[in-house]
């Protein structure tokens, strides 16, 4: 694959996995395909499950500056809080260059980095961590712990992931998601999930009391190790946030994308 096109990649698995998330968490959620914009919003008090992106390929500045400001349109539009994730690689050098200016004046905030990653990597060995043992989350208390792991690594507080996974039936089916355990006690999580192809890494987290340690790392290589064997997919794809980017590509993922996380200014 070119560069740009694992760009595509990673923004067409987004808005695939996504849709599936949000329609999991409320089968009225809003996952409209606009022209240049794709709409994945649950509405809830998760704010991952809060997601629009853009999808031209090689938009220009003028182009970017409309997507913009109907993106922001459609975020004031809802009553929960989320993101616009932005590809940059599928901007062309002009939007990149106007990237800032453009997304202040449509009233959007930078809130944190991401990259987009993929590797033809599976299958991967089934892993072994002196201090973890491993447990398929299959369970309403285990997704409730899988939520609490998710609420902490990320910032989140415990009853926004819990709106968001509690519950769910396609996170104990569907999805490949473990609990990495020291004891009794989980302290990382990590899914996968079978989408067009590709097997999709999803809601990594480690507790950051145990960080450090390799068990992000470990828990992940176990849910894709199950995952393929599942599945017999040999693709994996997911979207790294700085904690992580320096953990995947030890496992066999390469960059491609990087992404902007933005929401609607206070």
């Amino acid at each position: 694959m070119t560069d740009l096109a694992e760009s595509v990649e990673s923004m067409e698995q987004l808005a695939v996995v996504w849709r599936a998330m949000v329609l999991d968490r409320d089968a009225d959620a809003d996952v409209s395909d606009l022209p240049g914009i794709a709409v994945r919003w649950a509405d809830c008090r998760f704010a991952f499950w809060n997601a629009l992106t853009l999808t031209d390929v090689g938009a220009d500045a003028h182009l970017l500056g409309q997507r913009l400001a109907q993106a922001a349109d459609i975020m004031r539009s809802k009553k929960q809080p989320g993101f616009l994730w932005l590809f940059e690689d599928l901007l062309d050098e002009e939007a990149r260059a106007v990237l800032e200016t453009a997304t202040e004046r449509a009233g959007l905030q930078y809130a944190f980095p991401g990259t987009g990653m993929a590797g033809d990597l599976l299958p991967v060995a089934d892993p072994v961590h002196p201090d973890l043992t491993f447990v398929r989350v299959t369970t309403d208390e285990q997704l409730r712990a899988y939520a609490d792991l998710n609420a902490r690594g990320y910032g989140f507080p415990l009853e926004a992931a819990r709106d968001g996974l509690v519950g769910s039936a396609l996170w104990k089916d569907r999805v490949y998601a473990y609990l990495a355990m020291r004891g009794d006690v989980p302290v990382a999580c990590a899914g996968a999930m079978a989408a067009d192809g590709r097997l999709f890494v999803v809601l990594v987290a480690t507790d950051p009391e145990w960080q450090r340690r390799g068990y992000g790392e470990a828990v992940t290589r176990k849910a894709l190790h199950e995952g393929a064997r599942a599945t017999g997919l040999t693709r994996a794809t997911l979207h790294a946030t700085v904690a992580g980017a320096p953990v995947y590509p030890r496992i066999g993922f390469k960059p491609n994308s990087p992404i902007r996380f933005y929401g609607l200014k206070d």
